[in-house]
């Protein structure tokens, strides 16, 4: 799978305006990734890998600090920075690829739909794991490979490129984060199923959370009207009701 960080970077960079308002789906796998977590064992400096607009970050400095939010896109973190205004976080502009950070400095390290943005994963679990100190825990939430499946098949009607963003399945993050050294590792999928007025209600939406084609080999090319027209009228036959479906696949790690 090859992605294309300048864009995801871009991507991410002009939707920190419009996120927060349209990121519902985020906040609550964000709240489910929190009542994973045993709260009361929170101790010492933990990362929040991909902070976005500071949701998780919230969530963990209720119970712990200081806490250190990355994100690849700087408007994110200054919107992180705004909001929470407080000393016991720090801010770092890095891809999570490819971590600035000293070894054993995290007690642990938490992410929230973020990791779907990266390529080599077996080398992120490894940096993680160089950045956490012993015993440390890794726990994120990640989009599974059953994501935007309707609107996936509906675009496959049209032409032969790739419209929708592909991500790792459950056996695939288990084999990284293996190769990484991770020997505790627990996986739990769960399929959420978000309602739209129409297809290109959720287009809007996945373009102001930032949520593009990002794939390298993606249809560079402008979208026709009548490619739109084909995909659309092939999306409508999920329709139920009033609304179309979407379905986001999620799945919840847990490794150390």
């Amino acid at each position: 799978m090859q992605l294309d960080k300048a864009k995801i970077r871009q991507s991410f960079a002009a939707a920190s305006v419009t996120y927060d308002g349209v990121a519902a789906l985020q906040r609550t796998v964000g709240k489910a990734l929190l009542d994973t977590i045993n709260t009361g064992s929170l101790t010492g400096t933990l990362l929040d890998l991909g902070c976005g607009t500071g949701f998780l970050t919230s969530g963990l400095l209720a119970h712990a600090r200081p806490i250190i939010a990355l994100d690849i896109a700087l408007p994110m973190l200054q919107l992180t920075q705004t909001k929470l205004d407080t000393p016991n976080v720090s801010y770092v502009c890095a891809d999570a690829e490819q971590l600035p950070l000293a070894g054993q400095i995290a007690d642990g390290v938490f992410s929230n739909l973020a990791l779907q943005w990266c390529v080599n994963l077996e080398r992120v679990f490894t940096d993680i794991k160089r950045v956490m100190k012993p015993g440390g825990r890794l726990v994120f939430s990640t989009f599974g490979p059953q994501t935007l499946q309707e609107l996936k098949e509906a675009w496959g009607e049209v032409d032969d490129f790739n419209h929708v963003n592909e991500f790792y399945n459950e056996q695939q993050l288990t084999g990284f984060l293996q190769l990484a050294g991770y020997t505790e590792i627990t996986v739990e999928t769960n399929a959420y199923l978000s309602s739209y007025d129409s297809v290109l209600a959720l287009m809007k939406e996945l373009k102001h959370i930032g949520a593009h084609n990002v794939i390298a080999g993606r249809n560079k090319s402008i979208t026709t009207k009548t490619q739109m027209r084909r995909m659309i009228a092939a999306y409508e036959r999920h329709r139920a009701g009033a609304l179309i479906p979407a379905t986001f696949e999620v799945m919840m790690v847990t490794a150390s």
